[in-house]
């Protein structure tokens, strides 16, 4: 049986990107040492009796850091977003599974909205052999195209209103391009546009899942989602647990 111990970091930078998303890098050796692109972490909120699930950004293990970008979405994220740095930061991590890695694949990496911090850990994995297309609503949403940029991606930005890059669905963005596998994270509408893409190249697919999480570690049931098995009948498995991260064929759509 796997053991999950909480860890206390150090909050080294704790940055705004824009007006409701946050970025903090955590000082916590152990934790980046163990850490792959696509997993996340529970963050204890003091006052709050739930962790909060934030999916790994980037991870620097000579640095001994991970970096999380997040979304403020309800009270727990509002009062996470109001630690400095210097402030200790009590994490449970790393926790799932995370995106499968082969750098010699020229990989198409499909993020909107919130959904693109996930991702750039595997960019940074990557290099130039990453293609990024990230959607966003408009210019004021755009975050980490920089930091997809020094990674050596490519980057394509699309936005919803046509005030930044493309103006339409990120998924058009990635058709001109060509990639031996696709990996994304986002909304669920975009990732069965993303899954159908693959599925006419003929390219595996993996696909990064949200669900409202309690526990983190498979043991309240909370986040079921609906997946298949090899022998094609279905069954209920656990974002937290068998996920976030999953071959899109496994999920039923």
């Amino acid at each position: 049986m796997k053991r999950y111990d909480s860890v206390l970091g150090s909050l080294r930078r704790a940055d705004r990107l824009t007006a409701d998303v946050y970025d903090f890098v955590v000082e916590c050796p152990q934790l980046a040492a163990l850490a792959v692109p696509g997993q996340f972490a529970q963050l204890y909120v003091p006052g709050h009796t739930l962790r909060r699930p934030i999916s790994i950004c980037g991870i620097d293990r000579q640095a001994g850091t991970l970096r999380f970008v997040f979304q403020v979405r309800g009270q727990g994220t509002a009062d996470l977003a109001r630690l400095q740095a210097g402030d200790q930061l009590e994490l449970l991590a790393p926790l799932g599974n995370g995106f499968p890695l082969d750098k010699g694949k020229r990989t198409l990496l499909v993020g909107g909205g919130i959904g693109v911090p996930p991702l750039l850990g595997l960019a940074a994995e990557l290099g130039e052999n990453a293609v990024a297309a990230l959607g966003f609503r408009n210019r004021d949403a755009v975050i980490l195209e920089q930091d997809f940029q020094a990674a050596g991606a490519k980057v394509l930005i699309a936005t919803d209103d046509g005030s930044y890059g493309h103006h339409g669905l990120v998924t058009q963005l990635a058709e001109g391009e060509e990639f031996q596998q696709v990996c994304a994270c986002g909304p669920l509408p975009m990732l069965k546009a993303v899954k159908a893409l693959a599925e006419q190249r003929g390219v595996p697919c993996y696909v990064s899942l949200e669900e409202r999480m309690a526990c983190g570690i498979g043991a309240c049931l909370g986040c079921a989602v609906a997946l298949r098995g090899e022998d094609g009948a279905e069954y209920f498995g656990h974002v937290c647990k068998d996920g976030p991260v999953f071959d899109s064929r496994r999920v039923v759509w």
